[in-house]
């Protein structure tokens, strides 16, 4: 079966300019009127930034200086009311684990794109009903009944999207490729692990400074330490703030990277086969426009799904905490909670990571951009755009995947260390749940690569169809094939 006639997607009308090809990635897709967009938002998350910065001098210097409290390896604390050093290298073998882990993601889908998709939700269908079936068998029974419900909504996932399979190997197979043909793209998420990695680390030492500085216990001599008395309320507030910065500087490196890779896409889809060639050194290009003009839009988006993680993390805890005091109907109450909030977590990350394409591309602002995004949605249709590929789903599976490994770790490592802090089990909730947070945000900056080369792609697809027909008619042909739908193309009426 061959493709359909160019004339019948090119002889539409074109709302916009087309990049141009030039040597500089800033006039190949030129702005016209370039300004800072949204920068009351990069003020707000300089200031989160700095808050940041603050709290941690002042829980580092409180764990600083009662040392030899806290201890210095596994066993050898003598604090035994709250998290210590024992919790610090557990946090460490995490983020190892992480980074490890999300780099064998990236080698996996490379050199294996349509195995990639569905040994992944297969491979966790498995490991999260194994991990159930040994939490039910440890009688922690909050956490097993978490994993169920997450192991049945993953089996129900494969069995509804199993026939879209086909193409989307197609479309990760064409991201794979452009990977391979511009290194920069895995070297900026290389960058990004590393970032987040030594970034997740800092974090991990304050929350465990955090309790060291502020727990109200009469036996914690951190307290006299400066910055302030200890108290219930201070360690909640100072550790929501802690948790929410946590969030949005990963979000904001997240989508900062993200709109880079997406650069360097674009210039692959409009430019790559022209006879003027396409501008040099383009993630520079990328990178330098989202650390300028983009940047608040940036923190605009990034802000909006970090209040709704700091909300989820907060059901988390509270559900965790009434299964593991015997209160069954509150423990079901907030897993139902927990289950919506994910649902709009992930409903407004895929809305906002189609927005960051047109960001990156066309330079515009957050609220343009989402329109854009609803422009794209209503033309293409939400089953199009998310039935129809499942790439985004299996990420967040992989992703999934590491944080249902480093909670599993978490647990091991606190039931066989038998930390004095955790003699009674009060613990087990806030530190699988912060390992399994930290943990899949270093997945999900890691996999940012392939989810912004898939999303970037659709994007350019839905704008200017004809573009990748002329330039790669065999896999728009199987595209083609697969999606008959990429011939209705998107006439925005911005």
């Amino acid at each position: 079966m061959t493709g359909p006639p160019v004339r019948d997607i090119e002889n539409q009308k074109q709302d916009y300019e087309k990049p141009v090809p030039d040597q500089l990635f800033d006039q190949s897709f030129k702005v016209e009127k370039p300004r800072f967009n949204d920068w009351p938002f990069a003020l707000f998350f300089w200031a989160v930034v700095a808050g940041f910065i603050a709290v941690a001098g002042i829980t580092l210097n409180a764990l600083k200086k009662t040392y030899g409290l806290q201890g210095s390896s596994i066993y050898n604390s003598t604090n035994d009311f709250t998290l210590n050093t024992n919790t610090v290298i557990l946090f460490g073998f995490v983020v190892v684990v992480g980074v490890v882990l999300s780099a064998l993601v990236i080698v996996f889908a490379r050199m294996a794109p349509r195995f990639f998709i569905t040994s992944g939700l297969i491979l966790n269908i498995i490991l999260g009903l194994g991990t159930c079936i040994f939490y039910f068998v440890m009688h922690y029974y909050s956490a097993a009944i978490v994993f169920l419900v997450f192991t049945l909504f993953l089996a129900f996932c494969y069995w509804r999207a199993r026939s879209r399979i086909p193409f989307s190997a197609t479309v990760l197979e064409i991201t794979i490729d452009v990977m391979k043909r511009y290194p920069s793209t895995l070297i900026t998420s290389l960058i990004g692990i590393l970032v987040s990695g030594l970034f997740s680390t800092l974090l991990s030492v304050v929350i465990v400074s955090t309790y060291v500085k502020y727990d109200p216990n009469s036996q914690n001599s951190a307290c006299n330490v400066g910055g302030g008395s200890c108290s219930h309320s201070k360690l909640v507030g100072i550790l929501v703030f802690v948790i929410f910065a946590g969030y949005y500087i990963s979000e904001v490196i997240r989508n900062v990277i993200h709109v880079t890779i997406a650069g360097v896409y674009g210039t692959w889809y409009y430019l790559a086969n022209s006879d003027q060639g396409e501008p040099r050194h383009p993630a520079l290009g990328a990178f330098k426009r989202a650390m300028t003009y983009c940047f608040g839009s940036i923190c605009f988006g990034s802000l909006i799904v970090s209040l709704i993680q700091l909300l989820k993390a907060g059901v988390q805890i509270l559900k965790n905490d009434a299964f593991g005091q015997g209160d069954v109907c509150a423990g079901c109450g907030f897993l139902i909670l927990d289950f919506i909030i994910g649902l709009l977590e992930w409903l407004v990350r895929y809305f906002n990571h189609y927005a960051y394409c047109y960001v990156a591309l066309y330079g515009k602002n957050y609220i343009r951009s989402a329109k854009d995004t609803f422009d794209l949605i209503r033309f293409k249709g939400m089953d199009a755009l998310i039935n129809d590929c499942f790439i985004n789903t299996s990420l967040n599976i992989w992703s999934m995947f590491a944080g249902y490994v480093c909670a599993l770790l978490s647990y091991l490592y606190l039931r066989l260390t038998k930390p004095g802090y955790n003699s009674d089990g009060q613990y087990y909730a806030p530190v699988i749940a912060f390992a399994f947070m930290i943990s899949g945000q270093i997945t999900r900056i890691a996999l940012t690569v392939i989810e912004s080369g898939v999303s970037t792609f659709f994007v350019a697809l839905a704008k200017d169809p004809e573009v990748f027909q002329m330039t790669n008619r065999d896999r728009f042909d199987e595209v083609f094939r697969n999606y008959p739908q990429v011939l209705q193309k998107i006439m925005s009426d911005h």
